[in-house]
């Protein structure tokens, strides 16, 4: 199975079709409900609901979802069944396969419950309609957009220890379509971090990404020099940092890591562990790229 560890929780939901051509006789005797089996309409809807809930132990690759959400509608016309499957759950996966096994099961019901009547019957048209949820709904590129990076470490501003978490945050947010043309490191001194902060702002960033000092040590100052120089915070990300984080480890409870901005420069502390740091930034991104049309007034 491919591993959704670092994946976040949205809402996913899917539709998906499929097409049964019989001839307009069996078609007529399926919408009354009369074929020899029964009803197949009724008998079909339930099987899609229960194809779809166990559509992890049909197919290998398939994690097993909470689905909160199964429905089945099957419509009848002139010598064609049209079924049409919709699925929805909170989950870090999506929900297309349950969707489209549901469709499927739920026209091989109806072809096994019509073959008595009729040997010509077919099932075509398998496919996903639709799906929604999870990156892809938040997908973009931050086009025309700079980032620069602040790392505050005593040691790696002495240059005892190589710094790893400046050139990780910037590989992710080149990925992200960033010019990231900027790694500052300083020491762990509020001043020192909050002049840093500042400089950036004032060469026109859009983004700038601090990490390191987030923690309740005696040198971990970043945030107040964060505080020291936002004019408004946006106490939303940083709780879906620690959100993201504490659902991994109990310890990301003591980040104090804040978010906000200053002008027109949004300002993110992240931890100054690498792990740390791809935790956050699997929590904010892409989600984050929405902020900057929201800045320049585009709203949702």
């Amino acid at each position: 199975m491919i591993s959704t560890v670092d994946k976040y929780t949205t809402l996913r939901t899917a539709r998906a079709s499929a097409t049964i051509s019989a001839s307009a006789k069996t078609v007529s005797l399926c919408k009354r409900g009369r074929t020899p089996k029964g009803n197949a309409i009724e008998m079909a809807r339930a099987a899609g609901v229960l194809a779809a809930k166990k559509t992890y132990e049909l197919i290998p690759f398939c994690h097993p979802i909470p689905l909160d959400h199964i429905g089945v509608e099957i419509k009848c016309a002139g010598n064609v069944i049209e079924i049409l499957a919709s699925a929805a759950a909170v989950s870090k996966t999506g929900v297309e396969m349950e969707a489209l096994t549901s469709a499927s099961v739920a026209a091989l019901t109806i072809y096994d419950m019509l073959k008595p009547v009729d040997k010509n019957i077919s099932i075509s048209n398998i496919r996903l309609v639709e799906k929604r949820g999870g990156k892809s709904d938040f997908s973009g590129a931050a086009k025309n957009l700079r980032a620069a990076v602040v790392v505050t470490s005593d040691s790696r501003s002495q240059k005892k220890n190589r710094d790893t978490t400046g050139p990780l945050i910037k590989n992710r947010l080149n990925d992200l379509g960033f010019r990231t043309a900027l790694v500052i490191i300083t020491p762990d001194c509020q001043k020192d971090i909050s002049h840093a902060l500042k400089k950036c702002c004032g060469n026109g960033y859009d983004l700038v990404v601090t990490t390191g000092g987030t923690g309740i040590g005696p040198r971990d100052v970043t945030v107040e020099a964060t505080r020291d120089v936002i004019d408004k915070e946006i106490s939303g990300i940083s709780e879906a940092i620690r959100s993201y984080g504490q659902k991994r480890t109990p310890l990301s409870m003591l980040s104090r890591g804040i978010a906000g901005i200053r002008g027109r420069t949004i300002i993110i502390n992240l931890p100054g562990s690498p792990r740390g740091v791809e935790e956050s930034l699997n929590a904010i991104t892409p989600g984050i790229l929405h902020a900057f049309d929201m800045m320049k007034g585009k709203g949702h």
